[in-house]
């Protein structure tokens, strides 16, 4: 079996998948959300520059634009420092910071509001990238404004935002490796329950035990009852399967002596006499193997899902038969099964329940035999079978039913049919009783469970 086939693998690999884009999702999100904070620092702080830049701005004897007093970040007097503000907009502005040096921010041609604000990209000194935030001031004694912008290189804001993805990404790699690690410890604890059911599978199939036992989870517990119940209809089988093959062979031995004797004494002057006799012996063994193999077949086929049988076709079929059997006798068989009632078990051997009934009722009845068939509660069927017979007295019925009991040795028979009858219904979770019949005769009434339809 490959480790693809693996359940552990299964499961830890769509841990994996789900955690991986999980914090593939949380770590976009994270990082967007902190750039996007970090972009709106960056301007409020360029704001503030140039509110302070307004605000020291003023005009001298001359009537040009002068500070009161240098800027309070000490980066606008560092040469190249990746700051840096100017007044006016010409080639030779009057006034720039420090760290300009000999260079002029480059401003696009537009005209804003006055007080307006207008963020726009440029180009700055040493090839830097730079973020201008400008604006238009009025000051006294002027008539026309003057132009004012803060920039600021765009490589400390990228510059922050790659440090904090890194620690980021670094971050989310160790929680990944946790929380694969915490569900590789899931995976153990949850499927130690398999781990043990495996382990005390071996000991049932080297013999260590019979059935499954321990405290297990409420989701296998359902697993354990049905290998528990199978285990047990196992054994069951094995022993009705010993049990039948013993009878079967103590019945067959005791008919191969008889015959065996019969063959010994066999010879010309006595052959008319001993050769009834080994057919009869045929004919029981022959009876004896029918019987066992009904079980057989019965036991095979009792719980098999799907299996059903008309029982209005098969009850036809055999009392057309019967009919000719019987034809010397004249009897009468009535039948009355609605269509549509189905035996939950196989063909053969609903025949050989039934057959062995009516044969039964044909051979006792004085002209009448009565079939019907009727649904019942709880999923059976019950189908009766009258005559109008001699019958049984109450204290002989039971006896009539156990394998190889002849309560009139008058009629032709072995004293297995009926036996047949009950053991092949009680393996389907039927059974079958004989009463008085309201015709005057026997009544026999045999359970079946009953398939849908």
């Amino acid at each position: 079996m490959g480790w693809t086939e693996s359940l552990r693998f299964r499961l830890l690999a769509g841990a994996a998948v789900w955690v991986a884009l999980a914090l593939m999702l949380a770590g976009w999100i994270i990082a967007d959300l902190f750039q996007t904070h970090v972009r709106q620092r960056f301007d409020a702080e360029l704001a503030n520059h140039l509110e302070q830049l307004a605000a020291v701005l003023e005009t001298d004897a001359d009537g040009r634009p002068a500070l009161r007093q240098p800027l309070s970040d000490p980066r606008f007097r560092r040469p190249l420092s990746g700051l840096y503000w100017q007044v006016g907009e010409s080639a030779a502005a009057p006034l720039r910071s420090r760290s300009l040096w000999d260079s002029v921010l480059d401003l696009p041609d537009d005209r804003v509001e006055n007080g307006g604000l207008h963020r726009h990209d440029a180009a700055g000194p040493a090839n830097q990238s730079l973020i201008v935030l400008e604006r238009f001031v009025l000051l006294p004694e002027r008539t026309e404004p003057i132009r004012i912008a803060v920039a600021a290189d765009r490589a400390e804001l990228a510059g922050v935002t790659r440090a904090f993805n890194v620690t980021l990404a670094l971050s989310l790699a160790v929680l990944a490796a946790a929380l694969i690690a915490a569900a590789l410890i899931q995976v153990q604890i949850g499927l130690r329950p398999l781990s043990r059911l495996r382990d005390e599978l071996t000991e049932v199939r080297v013999g260590g035990k019979k059935r499954l036992d321990g405290t297990m989870p409420t989701e296998i517990r359902p697993l354990v009852e049905d290998l528990n119940a199978l285990l047990a209809h196992a054994e069951e089988v094995v022993g009705r399967g010993r049990l039948q093959a013993g009878n079967l062979a103590h019945a067959l031995k005791t008919n191969l002596a008889v015959l065996a004797n019969e063959a010994g004494a066999l010879d010309e002057r006595n052959a008319r006499a001993v050769g009834p006799a080994m057919v009869r012996q045929v004919e029981l063994m022959r009876r004896h193997l029918d019987h066992h193999m009904a079980r057989a077949r019965a036991a095979a086929a009792r719980g098999v899902p799907g299996i059903s049988t008309p029982v209005a076709d098969c009850v036809a079929a055999l009392a057309r038969v019967m009919r000719k059997l019987h034809a010397a006798s004249g009897v009468d068989i009535a039948v009355d099964v609605p269509a549509g009632l189905l035996f939950a078990g196989e063909r053969e051997d609903l025949d050989e329940m039934l057959g062995n009934l009516l044969d039964n009722a044909c051979k006792w009845a004085r002209g009448r035999v009565g079939v019907t068939c009727r649904a019942e509660a709880g999923g059976m069927l019950s189908v009766t079978l009258d005559d109008d017979g001699p019958g049984l007295p109450g204290d002989s019925r039971e006896a009539a039913l156990e394998p190889g009991v002849r309560l009139d040795e008058s009629m032709p028979g072995t004293g297995l049919g009926l036996a047949v009858v009950r053991d092949v219904a009680r393996l389907y979770g039927g059974d079958v009783r004989l009463d008085a019949s309201p015709l005057g005769g026997l009544r026999a009434v045999l359970r079946l469970p009953a398939a849908a339809g």
